[in-house]
């Protein structure tokens, strides 16, 4: 449930109106707040200007492996925000819900657990706004959660205006869209499945996956996966999520995030002993695809299957799609 509640409020937030589109890349360091352990650290952003001085983002952030956790997670985040310098350089802070997965330490039996759960990410960051679309940031995010570590990241990277703002500086508005983003749109992927495990197993993977645009900035998607054979896992099944998505760049670039649910119609265990058992999974996916023609595009698509076993994957795809 609380995976469907936070699904609701990403795509709410993403399929409000368009306004100043960001897209940030950084990377860093981050310190286990409790045993002073360091790692590196990274992070993939989409933030998005409410008004002059409010914005929201939806963010992955990777904790990189401290001992016994490696953990990463997905945060939603409202920001309040002054712009100084004639609007070049904008001070921020911002909070809000990050929701984890973390490989650690199993508490009897197996050699490790996939954990999740609920904490809060608090975050200060400076942007410079440069002539271009190219902005650069220095972020510092703290992590706290009520079973899991506590965290501190130092990150610095750089940033692309989606939207062209009509002088430095964040854009507070832009255009809304009238009709879809997607019509109609099937997909061939091929990619790789990494278990979630201290070791990484990996398997080659493949899917199948037909997209339908429901309103401005929503797509349905049901499709065919299976995840490869490797020590630990072998699964394949059907998809079906709920996209919030947006088209930039005269429609060239299409991003989204979505969530839903991984029927699993066959299943092997790391004994190789056949489980025919049927069960859910839950599934959460970022995309990105570029046109090439009006009816041909490649897509890449980073799957996330989360699981009550302990059987988490991230299974990372590129494929061509062709829209009708």
């Amino acid at each position: 449930m609380r995976r469907i509640i936070l699904i609701a409020l990403l795509t709410a937030a993403f399929c409000s109106p368009a306004r100043a589109e960001e897209l940030h890349l950084l990377g860093g360091w981050m310190r286990d707040i409790g045993t002073n352990e360091h790692s590196y650290s990274w992070q993939l952003e989409y933030m998005e200007g409410l008004a002059e001085h409010a914005a929201f983002s939806l963010s992955y952030l990777n904790e990189g492996h401290v001992p016994i956790h490696h953990r990463d997670g997905n945060a939603f985040q409202l920001w309040a925000r002054t712009n100084l310098l004639d609007r070049r350089l904008s001070l921020a802070a911002g909070a809000g819900p990050y929701y984890y997965f973390d490989t650690t330490k199993a508490k009897a039996g197996a050699s490790f657990s996939d954990d999740h759960g609920w904490g809060g990410m608090f975050s200060l960051a400076a942007t410079w706004y440069t002539e271009s679309r190219w902005l650069f940031q220095l972020r510092t995010n703290w992590v706290e959660t009520g079973s899991s570590i506590d965290t501190m990241s130092t990150l610095f990277g750089i940033g692309y205006q989606l939207t062209p703002p009509p002088a430095p500086g964040p854009l507070a508005k832009a255009p809304l869209r009238q009709d879809k983003t997607t019509n109609n749109e099937i997909t061939v992927f091929i990619g790789r499945t990494i278990v979630n495990s201290f070791d990484s197993e990996h398997a080659l993977a493949t899917a199948i996956e037909y997209r339908r645009g429901l309103w401005q900035y929503v797509d349905w998607t049901v499709g065919w996966l299976y995840e490869g054979d490797n020590r630990l896992i072998r699964r394949q099944g059907i998809t079906t999520q709920l996209w919030a998505v947006k088209s930039f760049l005269d429609e060239r670039l299409t991003l989204g995030i979505g969530g839903g649910g991984y029927f699993v119609v066959e299943r092997w265990n790391e004994l190789l002993q056949r489980d025919n058992q049927r069960f859910f999974s839950g599934i959460v996916t970022m995309t990105g695809s570029y046109r090439l023609q009006p009816q041909w595009d490649i897509r890449t698509s980073w799957n996330r299957i989360v699981t009550n076993y302990d059987r988490d994957t991230d299974v990372i795809l590129a494929g061509i799609g062709y829209r009708f």
